[in-house]
């Protein structure tokens, strides 16, 4: 007598499953309400990125400042940052406020994109995607800090040692600034391994035992990409291929237990 209630909640739930993925099967929008949908979202994301960029145009010198300092702390007494290009001066910074705003609006801009497909999504979708998009925001936040807390002072230290005592080291603000952001996309997506690892048991498309054998092709692969999308110096291309690694075994331990999870449900 006693299972009987839990018999029942279980069978009560997994009717009010079935009844919402019946619904979501049901609704089907014209595909001019889907659009015009979009094109809301896409305006509120854009909106969003715009009311950043006030601010982030504000104080561009700041936090210009802010992306070179593990660079001006490794220059040589008395060197600085320069400007070759004429109009330098203004479009660095411009273009610097445009990604600092888009960098402070990904988790409003995801939110949009989250509540676009949403509604389409069945709830097993759904108790899954939330996590993934979660932590896909933090760990691009997480690779963008690792590559400037700890990556970029090894980089420019090693930089600085190897240059030549005749040559003086300055740095155009421009180069540089193309060069934050390759570094910080690199780091970001690479820290995206996890999420990508469990997507892809989630889908069908690999198992958990099939990616622990692929282990040494993966670890390869890691110091290819290193090598790709780093500077050609040895430290850099080990700080991004080790942690590339690292979250690729994380990512096969997360998919297994979200694999078993999946199965019982």
């Amino acid at each position: 007598m006693a299972d009987e209630p839990t018999n029942k909640a279980s069978e009560d739930d997994s009717e009010s499953k079935k009844s919402h993925d019946e619904l979501v099967d049901a609704d089907e929008q014209p595909f001019l309400s889907h659009l015009l949908e979009l094109r809301s979202r896409v305006m509120k994301a854009l909106l969003l990125v715009v009311v950043f960029f006030i601010p982030a145009f504000y104080f561009n010198a700041d936090i210009f400042r802010f992306i070179a300092a593990p660079l001006l702390a490794h220059l040589p007494n008395g060197g600085t940052m320069i400007a070759t290009d004429v109009a330098s001066p203004f479009l660095t910074p411009l273009k610097l406020s445009v990604l600092a705003a888009f960098f402070f609006a990904v988790p409003f801009v995801l939110h949009q994109i989250w509540g676009f497909i949403a509604p389409g999504l069945y709830l097993r979708e759904k108790k899954f995607a939330v996590p993934l998009l979660i932590s896909s925001i933090l760990l691009f936040y997480l690779g963008t800090a690792f590559a400037y807390f700890l990556v970029f002072p090894l980089v420019f230290q090693f930089f600085a040692a190897v240059n030549l005592e005749f040559v003086s080291w300055m740095t155009d603000i421009s180069p540089y600034l193309d060069f934050i952001i390759k570094m910080f996309l690199a780091f970001g997506i690479a820290f995206e391994i996890p999420v990508a690892t469990v997507l892809m048991v989630l889908v069908g498309f690999s198992t958990p035992e099939s990616l622990a054998r692929k282990r040494p092709y993966v670890f390869v692969g890691c110091f290819l990409m290193g090598m790709v999308l780093t500077p050609p110096d040895i430290v850099s291309q080990v700080l991004l291929a080790l942690p590339m690694a690292l979250l690729f075994e994380v990512g096969i331990h997360l998919s297994k237990i979200v694999k078993r999870d999946q199965e019982q449900t």
